[in-house]
């Protein structure tokens, strides 16, 4: 009988712990970890070990001294602000003995737009222009498969009205003992970077409290760069008024970024793509061009110009009506480059282009 009432209680042990498995694994497959798989998540719960990206997988970890490491912070209905961080680290020996450091950092930030509008200007300019493009799906941002920006929903909205975003940066490089050469994060090209941003922000906006009703979805295929980079011209982004002489466009190079309704960019830059000689941008979609809410003044720039705007030191900005809804334009350029005029020529290109009347003095000759 003593036997029996032993084994009766060693069944009541493992039943109770099984319900307690059972009762920890329904916690936490309600945040998409499933404990009997082994693999962590990231970003709030948006991204899974082996979901795809290079960065994520488990051969990411098959280096000597490879590891991954995690940290994030969540944003709430009461802190609308979140960073999440995923960092790759490994160590090997180069074939002449040497010690190399690979390093690789994806961080993705919730939160909204800058305050300053010089900040704001220079911030804009570095996720929607160069070589970024427009998301899938009519989502209101881009990517340029390093760098990605996504405006979300209004109901997001900073207290003071800016627009909230999500940004996802990476970087990656291997620290050599006499150099450091840029690396490639892993993170699978420019569909994968909007679906990966596409799902933090889902994530993200669920914790903060403003979600929308149906999630998020960039699941159509990506636009591509309608060309290459080019270092051998005298007109820069095929735009009449955007002239270099010979010897001037010898050390500079141009891209023509995103050309559609809603978005279009041209970078000059120097030094082989090293510096910046200017980015020109124009905004036309309506939740990405209220990121530039209260940064364009209350009066045109300068004589002649059409709408309110701003000539600053590092970056000029002018906003129009155009068919009923604002056209934004925007050039990012070091104060030692004089460049109104490829300002206006650009500025009166974008808006003939998409139907609108001239915004720069004398653009009715253009």
């Amino acid at each position: 009988m003593k036997q029996l009432m032993g084994g009766a209680r060693r069944r009541a042990a493992l039943v109770g712990a099984v319900a307690v498995l059972v009762a920890a694994g329904l916690g936490t497959w309600a945040t998409d970890t499933w404990p009997f798989d082994g693999k962590d998540t990231y970003c709030w719960g948006a991204w899974k070990e082996d979901s795809g990206p290079g960065f994520l997988s488990r051969e990411a970890l098959d280096e000597d001294n490879a590891s991954r490491t995690a940290k994030e912070t969540v944003p709430t209905p009461g802190r609308q602000r979140g960073r999440c961080t995923v960092a790759l680290h490994s160590e090997r020996v180069s074939s002449d003995g040497g010690k190399v450091v690979e390093e690789t950092e994806i961080t993705v930030t919730y939160g909204p737009a800058p305050e300053s509008a010089a900040e704001r200007m220079e911030w804009i300019g570095g996720y929607l222009g160069d070589r970024a493009m427009p998301l899938p799906d009519g989502l209101p941002g881009a990517t340029d498969g390093r760098h990605a920006l996504l405006v979300l929903p209004k109901g997001c909205d900073a207290h003071d009205g800016r627009p909230t975003a999500v940004t996802l940066d990476s970087t990656a490089r291997s620290v050599y003992s006499d150099s450091t050469m840029p690396g490639d994060a892993g993170l699978g090209g420019s569909q994968s970077v909007a679906r990966l941003l596409v799902a933090a922000a889902n994530h993200a906006m669920e914790k903060a409290g403003c979600a929308p009703a149906e999630p998020l979805e960039a699941v159509s295929p990506m636009l591509t760069l309608p060309e290459e980079d080019e270092d051998f011209f005298t007109r820069a982004c095929r735009i009449k008024g955007l002239e270099f002489g010979g010897k001037a466009a010898r050390d500079l190079e141009y891209q023509v970024g995103a050309v559609t309704r809603d978005l279009q960019s041209c970078s000059v830059r120097t030094e082989h793509g090293e510096g910046r000689y200017f980015d020109a941008l124009m905004v036309a979609e309506p939740r990405l061009s209220a990121l530039f809410d209260g940064a364009t003044g209350s009066k045109p720039p300068a004589r002649g110009w059409r709408g309110t705007g701003v000539f600053a030191d590092d970056y000029k900005v002018v906003r129009a009506d155009c068919a009923g809804r604002p056209l934004t334009v925007l050039m990012l350029a070091p104060s030692l480059h004089e460049t109104t005029p490829y300002f206006a020529a650009f500025a009166d290109a974008v808006a003939r282009r998409v139907g609108c009347a001239p915004v720069a003095p004398g653009g009715s000759s253009r």
